[in-house]
């Protein structure tokens, strides 16, 4: 059991507007004062999306414009054998991302003067990441159990090696798994079973010493995130609160265990977040964490496992209009710690 103390502290999903390193550093450092998160940013560089980032030294894999496509090409045996060599003697180094792919990550960790009570830090899924990466015959490596094995593997030593470099800043880390395709799980879309999909996420987890968050951004089956041992469950609750009260007993484990909700209850749109004002935004955050009170778990019990972030990403807005995220989300905080602890 974790003893970490969350109570309304704020953090981002990680993505931001800007193409400056320096300047969306600076906007963090200045709103996230206590769980700083690294900044992606996608507009700077094809190599900064969120799949590309992460793919170093992954067999067969091109990367066109930003575009994974996986080949069974001359040396690719020869390739995994030296992954899964790689993974049992937790050998992370040669799976780095470097800052062409992450220009945030090497100028947050390079900020003097900087050691923040915790820090937050992110990672492709193995769910999302191996949907976004298809063979020659258009077919996802997800439906590949070789394939899809050695993408949890591959990106359970790029976190491991995330972890280690933000260690250096604050010896308490989070790291989240990005998973927004799991929202599409239990549809047409999704022919796997649930536990395979949860064992690629265990597997994924299973190198870091830190705290594990797992964020979704849509309403997915929340009992069978849950179900991999996470730590911190982050959700858009602006737009899919409700949803996760549907799970009382496994957001009481959860709790049980030591562990928190990071509700995005913050919009990640500049015309959604214009409307809104920090009022607005406790009454619906009140609103939600309320449900959870008829199934017998106490609102302050709750509040103390909680933080509060964006919805998702911050990418799609105005640079002014991810200042406003983080300023209404930072004022959001104060008054909720205020009221409730």
């Amino acid at each position: 059991m974790n003893s970490f103390n969350y109570a309304f502290k704020t953090t981002i999903i990680g993505s931001m507007p800007h193409t400056d390193p320096e300047k969306a550093c600076r906007l963090i450092r200045r709103y996230l004062k206590n769980i700083p998160a690294w900044p992606q940013l996608p507009r700077r560089s094809p190599f900064e999306a969120m799949d590309a980032q992460f793919s170093r030294g992954f067999p067969g894999l091109e990367i066109t414009h930003g575009k994974l496509a996986f080949e069974r090409s001359e040396g690719f045996e020869k390739a995994l054998e030296s992954l899964y060599e790689n993974y049992l003697g937790d050998k992370y180094a040669s799976y780095a991302v470097t800052p062409e792919y992450a220009a945030g990550l090497h100028c947050f960790t390079g900020m003097a003067g900087f050691s923040p009570p915790a820090v937050k830090g992110q990672v492709s899924g193995p769910v999302s990441w191996c949907l976004s990466v298809a063979d020659k015959s258009g077919k996802s490596i997800l439906y590949d159990d070789i394939l899809s094995d050695a993408a949890a593997r591959m990106l359970a030593l790029s976190a491991r090696w995330q972890e280690d470099l933000l260690g250096r800043i604050s010896k308490n880390t989070l790291l989240f798994l990005d998973e927004p395709a799991m929202s599409s799980y239990g549809s047409a879309f999704f022919s796997l079973p649930g536990e395979k999909l949860a064992g690629l996420i265990r597997e994924t987890m299973s190198r870091l010493r830190g705290l594990k968050g797992i964020h979704c951004c849509g309403n997915t089956d929340w009992g069978l995130i849950l179900s991999t041992g996470v730590d911190v469950l982050s959700l858009d609750a602006y737009q899919h609160g409700s949803t996760l009260s549907l799970y009382p007993e496994a957001v009481a484990a959860l709790l049980a265990r030591g562990g928190a909700v990071a509700w995005g209850i913050v919009p990640n749109t500049d015309e959604a977040i214009a409307g809104e004002t920090v009022a607005t935004l406790k009454d619906r955050l009140e609103e939600t964490m309320g449900a959870f009170t008829r199934s017998g778990i106490s609102f302050r019990t709750l509040a103390e496992a909680s933080l509060l972030t964006p919805s998702c990403s911050l990418s799609a807005l105005s640079e002014e209009g991810a200042e406003q995220v983080l300023a209404v989300m930072a004022e959001l905080s104060e008054k909720m710690i205020s009221r409730y602890l």
